[in-house]
């Protein structure tokens, strides 16, 4: 008898758009992406689509905004690699794009269960994770108690301790849409 051993996690996916691609506007490439992850795995849960202030360079325009957990039996690097490939569907290559510019799209594994990873390519949690409102939003609001290894807080708890400053004013990150 053969059983399957496959280990099922819960990743947690940051999805970011500010300029279209082959699927139209940043909002309809981001339901399009969210469609293209229910196809690597199983889409358990989706925050609303908030409209978000760019962050780093600030001259370009706003984004678009989500969060989904996604049920996967891929290792963290194997999702990784396919995330990446969806980028590349929708227009986007890494290697020519300017970190933190404008973006057809741009999906960030921030959490996989509660597995720390520090990897050249890839880094678990999300290093910069409890420093942007746009991600501690919909993440807080898809999963408010769930608390990543390091970080030691709830996403809520993060959330609440973000200064309403700078790149995390509260009014720089609305609601568009609601699942």
């Amino acid at each position: 008898m053969i059983v399957n051993c496959s280990l099922i996690s819960t990743a947690y996916i940051g999805l970011g758009s500010n300029l279209a691609s082959p699927a139209g506007t940043p909002a309809e490439t981001i339901e399009a992406a969210i469609r293209a992850l229910g196809e690597i795995g199983e889409v358990t849960a989706r925050s609303s689509i908030y409209e978000t202030a760019p962050v780093g360079i600030t001259k370009q325009p706003s984004f678009i905004n989500a969060v989904v957990a996604l049920r996967t039996a891929d290792a963290p690097e194997i999702l990784l690699e396919k995330l990446l490939a969806i980028e590349r569907q929708f227009g986007r290559d890494r290697r020519s794009s300017p970190p933190k510019g404008p973006r057809t799209l741009d999906l960030d594994l921030l959490l996989m269960d509660d597995l720390v990873v520090n990897t050249p390519s890839l880094t678990l949690p999300h290093p910069a994770l409890a420093e942007r409102r746009f991600v501690l939003a919909p993440l807080a609001e898809i999963a408010p108690d769930l608390r990543p290894p390091i970080l030691r807080a709830s996403m809520r708890e993060l959330l609440a301790a973000l200064p309403d400053t700078g790149p995390n004013r509260v009014s720089d990150v609305r609601v568009l849409r609601r699942p």
